[in-house]
């Protein structure tokens, strides 16, 4: 007698024990008949804890190299949940279908690369990977893997930015409009919200400590070059170091520079120049700057001034037709009118259950995370090397500069690799 896909979940309903059937039993795109998808947390600090509720889903396995960590995560589930010290075995439990990146950036890379490997959907906080060619590897592996990607920052398609005062949909209505002309040179600033968590740096003289007894400070840190171990390299402050993350920059720069990604309609490429205005940085201690400007082959331009530096009153976007200033204020005349004869934006993928369920890209995925990461990443190069690089979008590497191609790929402490 064959078996149905209809009668083996009616066979699975007469027991209480399946209330969450994972995808490893009933295939990619079929849903438990709790209508949930089951997920697995890799990093529970402040940001994987804070992330254990979510709608449609239900946590079965958490991964952390801080018992501490794990336990107050683990204290804060209701139902069974398996722990693990080491990723991999996350990565593998048939009982996980979306793997939830909640490391430090130096991880992303490895673990959404052997995620998609293992068959599983991702769900990856930002920055996307902590260099460009990291990035490459994750957008080959999971295409080639047939996995959903979601890049855990959402202003392109919710919520205004920090400080912005709107949401992205009218302003690349607006942009996509044609009024205000082109090119359009784009200024993030305090003023619309970049100082929060600028001030993320490292301290230039660590003295080594005692390695805390519940840290595995080995796997912690992985990929990266060891150092000995400093409170001040782990856990919330260890954005402040280029082995990890790129300070204020690596740590909240994505977050508004993907919008801008969607709004000029660039999430095929990257900018072609990079130019800093910025103190020297210190070899290993991420540390404050002035402004760091990217162009585009098309004259566009991102704009980030830093900390306290740039102008209250200059325009989110200027273009040779009109600007457009915080709280979606234009000085174009009777620009609300004319606006409103043009199309509303295409709509995007925003529910990442229901793309899993389809198999739909989500509305940020690892192709245009991967972009506007890329311009991320750019900047922390050019910071790291104080000077102007030139960037070329379809190599993904930086033109006639060795030196600075070192840091697109730069190697792995064994036995890690992607």
């Amino acid at each position: 007698m064959k078996t149905n896909r209809r009668n083996f979940l009616k066979s699975l309903g007469t027991l209480s024990l399946f209330t969450v059937v994972p995808r490893s039993v009933l295939g990619r795109g079929y849903v438990a008949p709790s209508d949930q998808l089951t997920k697995g947390i890799i990093g529970v600090g402040n940001m994987g804890r804070g992330h254990i509720p979510y709608d449609g889903t239900r946590v079965v396995a958490m991964c952390d190299v801080d018992k501490k960590h794990l336990a107050q995560a683990a204290g804060l589930v209701k139902d069974k949940v398996t722990l693990y010290n080491d990723f991999r075995s996350l990565i593998l439990d048939r009982n996980v279908d979306v793997v939830h990146i909640a490391t430090p950036p130096h991880w992303h890379g490895i673990m959404a690369a052997e995620a998609a490997k293992a068959g599983k959907d991702i769900w990856c906080e930002k920055p996307m990977t902590r260099t460009i060619g990291e990035g490459k590897r994750v957008m080959e592996a999971v295409q080639q893997n047939g996995s959903i990607f979601r890049l855990n920052t959402w202003f392109r398609f919710a919520d205004p930015f920090y400080g912005l005062g709107t949401p992205v949909k009218p302003l690349k209505k607006l942009v996509q409009s044609g009024l205000l002309g082109w090119p359009l040179k784009v200024t993030i600033s305090k003023h619309t919200g970049f100082d929060w968590k600028f001030f993320w740096v490292g301290k230039t003289h660590l003295e080594p400590q005692a390695i805390p007894e519940e840290l595995d400070y080995n796997m912690w840190l992985g990929p990266a070059p060891y150092k000995p171990y400093n409170a001040h390299r782990v856990h919330g402050t260890f954005r402040g170091y280029w082995d990890y993350d790129a300070g204020g920059l690596g740590d909240m720069g994505q977050h508004y520079i993907d919008p801008v990604q969607y709004i000029l309609d660039k999430d095929h490429t990257s900018p072609v120049k990079v130019e800093v205005d910025a103190p020297q940085q210190h070899t290993e201690a991420a540390g404050t700057w002035r402004s760091i400007t990217y162009t585009y082959a098309d004259g566009c331009q991102i704009v980030l001034w830093g900390g306290d530096y740039g102008v209250e009153n200059t325009p989110y976007i200027a273009g040779p037709k009109g600007n457009v200033y915080k709280n979606f204020v234009c000085d174009i005349p009777d620009w609300e009118k004319k606006l409103a004869a043009f199309p509303e934006p295409a709509p995007q993928n925003t529910d990442f259950l229901e793309c899993i369920r389809t198999r739909q890209k989500f509305a940020l995925n690892e192709v245009n995370g991967h972009h506007s990461c890329t311009i991320v990443n750019m900047g922390a190069v050019a910071l790291r090397l104080n000077r102007t690089l030139h960037f070329d979008p379809v190599k993904q590497e930086f033109i006639n500069d060795p030196e600075a191609n070192q840091l697109v790929d730069e190697p792995m402490r064994a036995p890690w690799s992607i």
